[in-house]
């Protein structure tokens, strides 16, 4: 059974933990203890039954305002698939935790209000999912209830957010029109919106089509180098990790990266056993035929699909930290398992979030704001374009005092 992970976005009050919390209980993925917990907290709030997005709400001070601050996962499953949902604040303040929970999910759910339409928010959500090269894309027109479940606003939003999208590039799009206080649409098809002909929300998260990645040149970075050195196993030494994409074979030729020196494979280990090839996601220890200097963070790559070695990278960094970022400033980048110390050399320019404008820098970068910068990192890094690997093409800025994590970097 595989995994679909997915990501709400949407402004304040349109609905979305309320949709994650009717995604549960409808499915009964609620826990008779969760439900009576929620049942007597939604009674301290309001008389109008069950409030369900004090599901996803953890925080006391989310409960209390009503609104979402951090990104909050919930876990359920049906017999089709298992979901992890990504629950993203609508606040422009939390703008990074939203591009936080948005990089690991492999579909996004735009809410928009139907009496609202396309707002601000709409655009600034759908900026962010075109930056992180999201290829699936969700818009739940909710809130049908409010509108007297009427097509024609229902189409003339479609239309307003068919605009936003041809302008952000954006493909891949399903329109459901839902109620996810009245749960229509949303596990079942609702007898409300009888001209609506397709799929309720539910059916098409379980069937739709989600390859991780159409990135297939093989990367697989060393995570860990075992040499036990026992009586045993004397002259044993494998290179352990996860295989990021692509498939190795035994006897394939290797290069290996930054170092740039060729090899072959000379034995494969998964699951404690030989076996002759393995595949994307598939944890693997690689043995080498030649006795080379291999370490944590190195890459063992295919001698025909070589990816970038460079020390001067030019990326896209959503800042995260309250601590300003300026030009000159040094930290650690951490890419997946290899950790080097980092200069920023240049801030090009913003972007704005709601636009896509490039703004001359002036002054420092703040909290939230996304930048193109030129980075120099003090050995070579293996990486790939983010737009074509967004496994090897991501990594995160570290704060040399407080190691807090600082940016999040999509290298270009």
């Amino acid at each position: 059974m595989d995994i679909l992970r997915f990501i709400t976005a949407g402004s304040v009050d349109d609905g979305k933990s309320t949709l994650i919390g009717r995604l549960l209980y409808d499915s009964k993925n609620i826990l008779i203890d969760q439900l009576e917990a929620l049942e007597k907290q939604s009674k301290n709030k309001n008389e109008n039954g069950v409030d369900l997005a004090i599901l996803t709400d953890g925080l006391r001070a989310e409960r209390e305002q009503g609104i979402t601050i951090d990104v909050a996962y919930r876990y359920f499953s049906t017999p089709k698939r298992k979901f992890i949902i990504a629950d993203a604040p609508g606040h422009i303040q939390y703008t990074r935790n939203m591009i936080t929970g948005a990089s690991n999910s492999q579909l996004i759910i735009i809410l928009i209000d139907a009496r609202q339409g396309v707002i601000e928010q709409t655009r600034r959500h759908s900026i962010i999912a075109s930056l992180l090269k999201m290829k699936n894309v969700v818009v739940a027109i909710n809130k049908m209830d409010l509108v007297d479940y009427s097509e024609e606003i229902y189409e003339d939003i479609k239309a307003q957010y068919q605009l936003v999208a041809h302008k952000l590039g954006l493909e891949n799009i399903q329109y459901f029109p839902i109620s996810a206080f009245h749960g229509d649409n949303i596990v079942e098809r609702s007898g409300n919106m009888l001209w609506y002909e397709g799929p309720a929300l539910l059916d098409f998260l379980e069937t739709v089509e989600v390859n991780a990645e159409d990135f297939e040149s093989p990367r697989f970075q060393v995570q860990y180098v075992i040499r036990p050195q026992t009586d045993e196993l004397h002259d044993y030494r494998g290179y352990a990790g996860e295989v990021i994409s692509g498939v190795y074979r035994k006897g394939d030729e290797i290069t290996v990266l930054p170092q740039s020196i060729r090899t072959r494979i000379s034995k494969i280990e998964t699951g404690g056993k030989e076996t002759d090839a393995v595949f994307a996601h598939q944890p693997a220890v690689i043995h080498t035929e030649d006795d080379i200097d291999i370490s944590r963070g190195d890459f063992l790559v295919k001698t025909e699909a070589i990816p970038k070695v460079e020390n001067e990278i030019e990326a896209i960094v959503c800042w995260l930290d309250k601590k300003e970022l300026n030009e000159g400033n040094k930290y650690f980048i951490q890419h997946k398992s290899r950790l080097l110390k980092a200069i920023v050399k240049e801030i090009d320019y913003k972007i704005d979030v709601n636009t896509l404008e490039k703004i001359p820098v002036s002054e420092s970068v703040k909290l939230n704001e996304v930048v193109k910068v030129r980075l120099k990192t003090a050995s070579p890094l293996v990486f790939d374009r983010f737009e074509d690997s967004r496994s090897t093409g991501n990594a995160i800025l570290i704060d040399e005092t407080s190691n807090s994590t600082v940016g999040a970097v999509m290298m270009l």
